[in-house]
Protein backbone atom coordinates (compact mmCIF):
# COMPACT_ATOMS: atom_id res chain seq x y z
CA UNK A 1 0.00 0.00 0.00
CA UNK A 2 1.25 3.35 -0.60
CA UNK A 3 2.40 5.68 2.34
CA UNK A 4 0.94 8.63 3.51
CA UNK A 5 1.51 12.04 1.38
CA UNK A 6 3.96 14.50 3.12
CA UNK A 7 2.40 17.20 4.92
CA UNK A 8 1.57 19.48 1.60
CA UNK A 9 -0.27 17.07 -0.33
CA UNK A 10 2.83 16.99 -3.24
CA UNK A 11 2.44 13.23 -2.81
CA UNK A 12 6.80 13.11 -3.42
CA UNK A 13 6.60 10.95 -0.19
CA UNK A 14 4.29 7.96 -1.84
CA UNK A 15 5.83 4.36 -2.12
CA UNK A 16 5.80 3.27 -5.75
CA UNK A 17 5.54 -0.19 -6.59
CA UNK A 18 8.15 -1.55 -8.85
CA UNK A 19 9.57 -4.89 -10.75
CA UNK A 20 12.12 -5.80 -12.68
CA UNK A 21 11.46 -8.77 -15.79
CA UNK A 22 12.35 -10.07 -19.00
CA UNK A 23 9.89 -9.16 -21.74
CA UNK A 24 8.91 -11.82 -24.07
CA UNK A 25 9.50 -10.05 -27.98
CA UNK A 26 7.35 -9.78 -30.30
CA UNK A 27 5.32 -11.82 -32.02
CA UNK A 28 5.41 -14.05 -28.89
CA UNK A 29 4.09 -11.52 -25.95
CA UNK A 30 1.40 -10.05 -27.52
CA UNK A 31 0.05 -13.68 -28.63
CA UNK A 32 0.34 -15.00 -25.11
CA UNK A 33 -0.82 -11.53 -23.91
CA UNK A 34 -4.42 -12.61 -26.45
CA UNK A 35 -4.49 -15.81 -25.36
CA UNK A 36 -4.44 -14.48 -21.65
CA UNK A 37 -6.96 -12.07 -22.33
CA UNK A 38 -8.91 -14.90 -24.04
CA UNK A 39 -9.04 -16.75 -20.97
CA UNK A 40 -10.70 -13.96 -19.27
CA UNK A 41 -7.67 -13.03 -17.12
CA UNK A 42 -8.74 -9.35 -16.25
CA UNK A 43 -4.70 -8.32 -15.96
CA UNK A 44 -4.58 -9.34 -19.44
CA UNK A 45 -4.08 -6.07 -21.02
CA UNK A 46 -2.42 -4.28 -18.02
CA UNK A 47 1.01 -6.49 -17.52
CA UNK A 48 3.16 -7.19 -20.41
CA UNK A 49 4.20 -10.66 -21.18
CA UNK A 50 7.07 -11.39 -18.97
CA UNK A 51 9.52 -13.48 -16.85
CA UNK A 52 9.46 -12.22 -13.76
CA UNK A 53 13.38 -11.29 -12.35
CA UNK A 54 11.82 -8.97 -9.13
CA UNK A 55 8.07 -9.48 -8.12
CA UNK A 56 6.31 -5.97 -7.52
CA UNK A 57 8.43 -4.29 -4.32
CA UNK A 58 7.27 -1.19 -2.66
CA UNK A 59 10.00 1.39 -2.69
CA UNK A 60 10.74 5.27 -2.25
CA UNK A 61 10.43 7.65 -5.62
CA UNK A 62 14.04 8.77 -3.86
CA UNK A 63 15.46 5.31 -4.14
CA UNK A 64 15.12 4.54 -7.83
CA UNK A 65 17.88 6.40 -9.23
CA UNK A 66 20.03 3.75 -6.56
CA UNK A 67 18.12 0.95 -7.75
CA UNK A 68 18.44 1.90 -11.44
CA UNK A 69 22.31 1.81 -10.94
CA UNK A 70 22.46 -1.67 -9.10
CA UNK A 71 20.73 -2.72 -11.97
CA UNK A 72 22.75 -1.03 -14.64
CA UNK A 73 25.66 -2.58 -12.71
CA UNK A 74 23.97 -5.77 -13.01
CA UNK A 75 23.37 -5.79 -16.60
CA UNK A 76 26.82 -5.20 -17.38
CA UNK A 77 27.72 -8.14 -15.94
CA UNK A 78 25.47 -10.51 -18.18
CA UNK A 79 25.96 -12.01 -21.39
CA UNK A 80 22.84 -12.04 -23.69
CA UNK A 81 21.19 -16.21 -23.77
CA UNK A 82 18.55 -18.50 -25.23
CA UNK A 83 15.05 -19.04 -24.14
CA UNK A 84 12.72 -21.75 -24.79
CA UNK A 85 9.36 -20.96 -23.30
CA UNK A 86 7.15 -24.47 -24.12
CA UNK A 87 4.91 -26.33 -22.91
CA UNK A 88 2.46 -25.53 -20.00
CA UNK A 89 2.37 -25.86 -16.14
CA UNK A 90 0.77 -24.68 -12.81
CA UNK A 91 1.07 -23.87 -9.62
CA UNK A 92 -1.99 -25.18 -8.59
CA UNK A 93 -3.11 -25.88 -5.55
CA UNK A 94 -0.80 -23.48 -3.55
CA UNK A 95 -1.61 -20.51 -6.12
CA UNK A 96 -4.73 -20.67 -9.02
CA UNK A 97 -1.86 -19.80 -12.10
CA UNK A 98 -1.09 -21.79 -15.33
CA UNK A 99 1.89 -20.80 -17.11
CA UNK A 100 4.30 -21.35 -20.31
CA UNK A 101 7.84 -22.97 -19.25
CA UNK A 102 11.11 -21.81 -19.21
CA UNK A 103 12.92 -24.98 -20.69
CA UNK A 104 16.01 -22.99 -21.71
CA UNK A 105 17.16 -20.03 -19.88
CA UNK A 106 16.04 -20.97 -16.94
CA UNK A 107 19.08 -21.69 -14.89
CA UNK A 108 20.34 -18.13 -16.49
CA UNK A 109 17.07 -16.13 -15.04
CA UNK A 110 17.90 -17.73 -11.49
CA UNK A 111 20.91 -16.11 -11.86
CA UNK A 112 19.85 -13.10 -12.71
CA UNK A 113 17.32 -12.96 -9.71
CA UNK A 114 19.90 -14.03 -7.76
CA UNK A 115 21.92 -10.62 -8.24
CA UNK A 116 19.00 -8.14 -9.04
CA UNK A 117 17.20 -9.15 -5.91
CA UNK A 118 20.75 -8.18 -3.90
CA UNK A 119 22.02 -4.72 -3.05
CA UNK A 120 18.76 -2.16 -2.73
CA UNK A 121 16.41 -4.70 -4.33
CA UNK A 122 16.96 -7.23 -1.10
CA UNK A 123 13.75 -8.99 -0.41
CA UNK A 124 12.53 -12.07 0.89
CA UNK A 125 10.09 -13.93 -1.84
CA UNK A 126 7.14 -15.40 -0.80
CA UNK A 127 7.84 -18.64 -2.46
CA UNK A 128 11.25 -20.01 -3.90
CA UNK A 129 11.82 -18.16 -7.59
CA UNK A 130 10.52 -20.17 -10.60
CA UNK A 131 10.82 -18.75 -14.29
CA UNK A 132 7.39 -18.64 -15.97
CA UNK A 133 5.21 -16.69 -18.18
CA UNK A 134 1.91 -16.48 -16.43
CA UNK A 135 -0.53 -16.92 -19.00
CA UNK A 136 -3.42 -17.30 -16.30
CA UNK A 137 -4.04 -16.04 -12.42
CA UNK A 138 -7.13 -15.93 -10.45
CA UNK A 139 -9.70 -17.48 -12.98
CA UNK A 140 -11.97 -20.25 -12.05
CA UNK A 141 -10.31 -24.20 -11.98
CA UNK A 142 -12.41 -24.80 -15.73
CA UNK A 143 -11.11 -21.26 -16.93
CA UNK A 144 -7.22 -22.44 -15.56
CA UNK A 145 -7.88 -26.28 -17.52
CA UNK A 146 -8.33 -24.33 -20.53
CA UNK A 147 -5.58 -22.08 -20.46
CA UNK A 148 -3.00 -25.43 -19.18
CA UNK A 149 -5.07 -27.36 -22.66
CA UNK A 150 -4.30 -24.90 -24.96
CA UNK A 151 -0.73 -23.82 -23.88
CA UNK A 152 0.69 -27.02 -24.21
CA UNK A 153 1.67 -26.28 -28.16
CA UNK A 154 2.96 -23.35 -27.80
CA UNK A 155 6.95 -22.56 -28.42
CA UNK A 156 8.61 -19.73 -28.68
CA UNK A 157 12.53 -19.30 -29.05
CA UNK A 158 14.54 -15.89 -28.43
CA UNK A 159 17.55 -14.45 -27.42
CA UNK A 160 17.50 -12.46 -24.13
CA UNK A 161 19.70 -9.52 -24.40
CA UNK A 162 18.33 -7.07 -21.76
CA UNK A 163 15.78 -6.89 -18.49
CA UNK A 164 13.49 -3.94 -17.33
CA UNK A 165 12.39 -1.96 -14.86
CA UNK A 166 9.17 -1.36 -14.59
CA UNK A 167 6.66 1.06 -12.80
CA UNK A 168 2.91 -0.07 -11.89
CA UNK A 169 0.52 3.26 -12.37
CA UNK A 170 -2.04 4.60 -10.87
CA UNK A 171 -4.03 2.76 -13.37
CA UNK A 172 -3.47 -0.44 -12.38
CA UNK A 173 -0.92 -0.90 -15.47
CA UNK A 174 2.48 -1.49 -15.51
CA UNK A 175 4.72 0.33 -18.19
CA UNK A 176 8.65 -0.03 -19.20
CA UNK A 177 10.66 2.24 -17.15
CA UNK A 178 14.30 2.03 -18.37
CA UNK A 179 16.01 -1.38 -20.12
CA UNK A 180 19.28 -2.79 -19.13
CA UNK A 181 21.32 -3.85 -22.47
CA UNK A 182 23.78 -7.25 -20.99
CA UNK A 183 27.52 -6.11 -21.12
CA UNK A 184 27.89 -8.73 -24.15
CA UNK A 185 25.07 -7.46 -26.08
Amino acid sequence: MPTAAAPGGDGLDEAVTIGVSIHVPEPYGSRLQDARAGYGDPLARSIPTHVTLLPPTETHPGRLSDIERHLRAVAAGQRPFRMLLQGSGTFRPVSPVVFVRVEEGAQECRVLEAEVRSGPLARELAFPYHPHVTVAHGLSEADLDVAYERSKGFRAVFEVTEFVLSRFGADEVWRPRSAFRFGGA
